[in-house]
């Protein structure tokens, strides 16, 4: 993507990401409030707007977690302002008290959320359906298949909203977001952002006792309105064909449904509903496609979300049809969908032949078993790496003294402790979960409880929890290992950053501050590269009869370089003096780094391309045989 192609005003052809084109959408529609807490598959949506943000006239907030960026929307939407803000699944879980009761208020200005679900669970700990989202809380729900629906949803929904006085959800999975295709945009003109005044509005957003009870059957009629509307929504269309089998697909399994029947030799010769508007389904418009067949198939990924609402209109209106789906077994419930497992399902439902996929799997593991086995691990100069270290070498001592540990890590860079060779993880659920359940462990378990957690997950969940434990008196040891920004996500800004969306100055919070505030007895910030030095202050935390905290902070490695190279500040990298080394291999099995390699004569390698030049190697060789290189730029 060029972002000129995201900002520009022209009416044309543009080759962008879904997530590109949601934005896209977003402009042409005239958005004016956006906030976001970072998450894939949706970040690309937060990033492009804020390096659109000095080009347009709208307000943007990087938000401490998806709850506070869905109130923050809510609160433009209430006063008539055109709102967006968009969450991967899980984030919908955080922010799901607000998006239910914004079911029963509803809204004035258009209010848009895009939810992410993760199909396979490429960047997230469960592959949880959010459709079911929109049923349970009366909002509508259109699910886009290409970057060109995404665009052209994003925009109808802001109509959708504004007309029904409700938000919407658009629902994609990764493999919208991360699609790339051809965008068709159009011109628009943008109104200035202007501050209005609440005594203009007169309206109230309250959901208690019979306030609650009389806006259920309001949304109940809302509801029936967008159901009867849906029936002719632009985004369900019908591709008829001389056959009696049928297939009803939506999001992108219509892409796979296509390739699949190209494939088959099936093109035209097979009826297809794809369904863009998925909550409230259009009934009549399914209905009158399944009463003549007498085969379908439903070709969704994940839940049989569309499967078992099919099947209760077919009980009415063809009670013969044969459904070929989940419920089945012709599908699976599980992980995303490809053309090969779509190809082989309508397959067996039409009797036809497919390529022998399964040889082609099989000689694909038997290639795989050859392969060495090659772990997530952390990038060249990352300063969780140096933190391992020295937490592993004060572990080692406590263990002399009798303390054992239990780890409780969270979701972030340092989730990869769970991998080997490092291996320091009992648990890994969510956002903020493991200083939550170190409160829980404390009280049950002999072993010292050991918690995880980065810098953006301390002020996403994990400040109730640290409240919680100085209200209890639980007594454990926190790292928060502080890299300056949202880093797996894309380094994205966050509290403890002194700049805010686009790159502006903000505020910057400091997590030893909270820590301090709320009473924590034991509070240390270290530098996580001074390793040698760590080991000690650490052990004194592990060794603390109560709370004890340690904020290790270093900046994420790949953010300080994309600054350093915006600045022209050097690189400069280490090099191994082979003339000194004397093959310990220290720097190889305790510190793990991607940029060391062995040569051909097993000799310790330093790829001056990947080397950070953080140091940390260098104070761990035993023989001082790692030294500066030149300056790399």
């Amino acid at each position: 993507m060029v972002l000129k192609d995201v900002l520009t005003k022209e009416a044309r052809p543009a080759f962008m990401l879904g997530n590109e084109a949601i934005v896209r959408g977003a402009l042409e529609a005239d958005v004016k409030l956006v906030a976001f807490y970072p998450g894939a598959p949706i970040s690309e949506v937060l990033d492009t707007f804020s390096a659109a943000l000095n080009e347009f006239d709208y307000q943007m907030e990087i938000t401490s977690n998806e709850k506070v960026a869905l109130e923050v929307c809510a609160g433009g939407a209430f006063s008539g302002v055109r709102s967006l803000t968009a969450m991967k699944s899980v984030g919908t879980n955080v922010a799901s008290d607000m998006l239910f009761v914004l079911g029963y208020t509803g809204v004035r200005g258009g209010l848009v959320i895009v939810m992410a679900d993760d199909p396979h669970a490429h960047s997230s700990q469960s592959e949880e359906d959010g459709r079911f989202f929109a049923p349970n809380s009366y909002i509508p729900m259109l699910e886009p298949a290409s970057p060109q629906e995404a665009k052209e949803m994003t925009k109808r929904a802001f109509e959708i909203s504004e007309k029904h006085r409700v938000p919407v959800i658009i629902r994609t999975v990764t493999r919208v977001n991360h699609q790339s295709g051809i965008v068709q945009l159009k011109d628009f003109v943008r109104q200035d952002f202007k501050k209005v005044d609440w005594k203009d509005l007169q309206e109230k957003y309250t959901t208690l006792g019979e306030i609650a009870r009389q806006r259920k059957l309001q949304m109940l009629k809302r509801t029936q309105k967008l159901s009867e509307e849906f029936e002719n929504s632009e985004f369900n269309f019908i591709t008829k064909a001389d056959s009696s089998i049928g297939i009803i697909t939506s999001s992108v399994s219509y892409l796979h449904v296509l390739e699949a029947l190209k494939i088959l030799g099936l093109q035209n010769k097979v009826n297809i509903l794809k369904l863009g508007t998925t909550f409230p389904l259009p009934k009549n418009l399914i209905q009158n496609f399944i009463k003549n067949l007498k085969k379908l198939v439903v070709v969704e990924e994940l839940s049989p979300y569309l499967e078992k609402e099919v099947y209760i209109l077919a009980k009415a209106t063809n009670s013969n049809l044969k459904i070929f789906g989940k419920l089945s077994g012709t599908f699976s419930e599980a992980w995303e969908y490809t053309p090969d497992i779509v190809t082989t399902g309508i397959a067996l439902v039409t009797d036809h032949k497919v390529p022998n996929y399964r040889a082609l799997i099989a000689e694909a593991k038997k290639l795989k078993a050859d392969l060495p086995d090659r772990y997530p691990t952390f990038c060249a100069g990352c300063p969780h790496r140096a933190t391992f270290v020295a937490l592993n070498k004060a572990l080692k001592i406590q263990v002399s003294k009798g303390q054992n540990h239990y780890f409780a890590n969270d979701i972030g860079c340092y989730s990869m402790w769970i991998y080997p060779p490092i291996s320091r993880s009992d648990s890994s659920l969510c956002m903020g979960g493991g200083v939550g359940l170190a409160n829980g462990l404390s009280h049950v378990l002999n072993e010292r409880v050991v918690a995880i957690i980065g810098d953006s997950t301390f002020f996403h969940a994990g400040i109730p929890a640290l409240v919680n434990a100085v209200h209890n008196g639980n007594k454990f040891t926190v790292f928060v290992l502080d890299n300056s920004v949202t880093a797996m996500t894309g380094q994205q800004f966050n509290p403890s950053t002194e700049f805010i969306a686009g790159g502006r100055k903000g505020k910057k919070v400091l997590i030893e501050d909270i820590c301090k505030a709320i009473g924590i007895p034991f509070v240390e910030v270290v530098d996580s590269y001074d390793v040698k030095n760590n080991v000690e202050v650490f052990r004194r935390a592990l060794a603390f009869d109560g709370l004890s905290v340690i904020v290790s902070r270093r900046e994420c490695a790949l953010y300080g370089d994309r600054v350093k190279r915006k600045h022209r500040i050097p690189i400069v990298p280490f090099y191994v003096d082979k003339s000194m080394c004397k093959r310990p291999y220290v720097c190889l099995r305790s510190f793990y780094c991607p940029a060391y390699e062995l040569d051909k004569d097993r000799q310790p390698h330093i790829s001056l391309e990947l080397c950070d030049g953080c140091s940390v190697c260098s104070k761990l060789c035993p023989l001082n045989s790692i030294k500066r290189a030149g300056v790399k730029t």
